[in-house]
């Protein structure tokens, strides 16, 4: 019988969604589980984004420009001008998703057997992209216990050989929370220069810094103009994540125009979706400012929770809305079945996300999990109140 490709052999699980049978074989004995384990906020949606779609008046839903309807991307360019990012319509390619920008940067920069530097633990599927795309992650490890900041920049010169040719980073980062200081982004900017590097951003979740703290745009790195890419999706923004629209942002003309042939080899990215993206850059501020809030107090009982477990490791995050917590446990993975399985508190359990996907270095991460902080404030609490109830009977507790 043919064998399938060393690809698709080699496409990891996401450790996000490999528990669903898990989940919904308890729903389906009658136990209540709480969802921390995925990036799916139970925020609403913009009114002005649900207004666009149903509002829209077409006869036809027509094929778009390959790189973006250009309304869309005009209004974009309004909103990162609102965030002090100076770029032109020309500079951007609107892509299916997040993902898909991040796997076009990928392919537009990289041949296959290159090599990506990333500071782990980071964002499960960037391993799967670099799958696809034929090219191996280098990571750089950062800890719980310095706060999950950059690790030092020596450590990323160890690790650049001669096909290193990206370094990238999540700002904030997922799975961590941890904002970048303009300190840590000018090594960067230095590196890059000094090792002639390209330097990738995912910047999905630069709405959501707390404590005074405050995103910066690599777009804005002085002398590096050519060998940035920023990479972006309004998932977490407009609380939208099944709209999938994302983009890839540069000043690099080569980058985009190879990005725009990968974008005209699948057409177009969704025309009615891009319409609605397009009414949301005019959401108000207000929503942010309540959205901001409301993440905060659910981060903030997460970590009140936290306080209470024994053998618990976690640092308070200051964007995004996740952290990453080492238990008192042998396997995570197994922890994670078992309260799906074997365990529940009054009916009631969670789903966490266990974190050895969010590493590339093998055995990194067996003890962690990533918590999500994507519920009300109540329901955060209760999770947290399930968790330490299951720790305290847990057989594979250490």
């Amino acid at each position: 019988m043919p064998h399938l490709s060393r690809r698709a052999q080699h496409v990891p699980p996401s450790p996000i969604r490999k528990l669903v049978p898990y989940a919904e074989e308890a729903k389906r004995r009658g136990k209540k589980v709480y969802h921390i384990n995925i990036g799916q906020p139970d925020i609403e949606t913009p009114e002005v984004m649900l207004q666009a779609y149903r509002n829209l008046d077409l006869k036809i839903i027509p094929y778009g420009h390959s790189a973006g309807l250009w309304e869309y991307r005009e209004e974009l360019v309004k909103y990162y001008a609102r965030h002090d990012i100076q770029i032109t319509s020309e500079e951007i390619v609107v892509t299916n998703g997040g993902s898909e920008a991040i796997i076009f940067a990928m392919m537009a920069i990289m041949d296959p057997g290159d090599e990506i530097i990333i500071p782990e633990p980071f964002y499960t599927n960037y391993n799967g992209f670099a799958v696809e795309a034929g090219v191996r992650i280098v990571p750089v490890t950062s800890k719980v216990e310095d706060g999950f900041k950059l690790p030092p920049i020596e450590e990323f010169r160890k690790k650049i050989t001669s096909r290193t040719r990206v370094i990238m980073i999540c700002n904030p980062n997922n799975p961590t929370g941890y904002v970048y200081t303009a300190e840590e982004l000018e090594a960067l900017r230095k590196l890059v220069l000094e090792k002639d590097l390209f330097l990738l951003s995912d910047e999905v979740y630069r709405e959501f810094v707390y404590d005074g703290a405050k995103h910066l745009s690599v777009l804005n790195l002085e002398g590096v103009e050519d060998r940035v890419v920023m990479l972006d999706s309004i998932s977490k923004r407009y609380s939208a994540c099944g709209a999938r629209v994302g983009c890839l942002v540069t000043h690099n003309r080569e980058v985009l125009d190879a990005a725009l042939r990968l974008g005209q080899a699948r057409l177009c990215p969704a025309t009615v979706e891009q319409i609605a993206a397009a009414a949301a850059v005019h959401t108000p501020d207000s929503y942010f400012e309540t959205v901001i809030e409301e993440y905060k107090r659910r981060r903030d009982v997460v970590f009140e929770e936290l306080g209470k477990i024994p053998g618990v490791v976690a640092h308070k995050p200051q964007g995004a809305f996740y952290t990453m917590v080492r238990l008192p446990v042998k396997d995570a993975d197994e922890f994670a079945v078992w309260l799906l399985k074997d365990f529940d508190l009054d009916g009631e359990t969670v789903m966490l996300a266990p974190a050895n996907g969010f590493y590339a270095t093998p055995g990194r991460g067996k003890d962690e999990v990533r918590i999500a902080f994507v519920l009300n404030v109540p329901s955060m609490k209760r999770s947290m109140e399930i968790l330490r109830a299951a720790l305290e009977v847990y057989p594979g507790r250490v």
